[in-house]
């Protein structure tokens, strides 16, 4: 038999409502654009619609501006991994803003990935 084909498409990207994380509902889009303007309780990113990749594991990696964590060190890359859980999936890749703002401000580059292959790579810049 066949191997299943996995496909992917960027959906949309730029700025989307507040996000619960427990709700299986993804933040609704707002605007598409890569230049968000900083204010509170911003959320940004993108989605990637998913077909075919049921249980396969999805890394990814947040670049963003350096900025200090509670410790006083420069903050790494944020990076994780998802499993796909439908064959079918929508996955939301982005963050929120949070004081101060001066520092979040710049591009941060959004990479999901799986099994090596990148399926999507968009920067987002943030303005004050």
């Amino acid at each position: 038999m066949a191997k299943k084909k996995i496909s992917w498409e960027l959906y949309s990207y730029g700025e989307y409502s507040s996000w619960e994380r427990q709700s299986r509902a993804l933040p609704k889009l707002l605007k598409i654009t890569d230049r968000v303007q900083i204010r509170p309780d911003l959320e940004f990113g993108y989605v990637l619609k998913i077909k075919g990749a049921k249980g396969k594991k999805v890394d990814f990696r947040i670049e963003h501006p350096p900025f200090k964590n509670t410790k006083g060190e420069t903050e790494p890359p944020f990076v994780g991994e998802y499993y796909v859980n439908s064959n079918d999936y929508e996955f939301f890749l982005g963050d929120t803003v949070w004081e101060p703002y001066n520092d979040k401000a710049g591009e941060w580059r959004l990479i999901t990935m799986m099994e090596g292959k990148v399926l999507a790579d968009k920067v987002i810049t943030l303005c004050l």
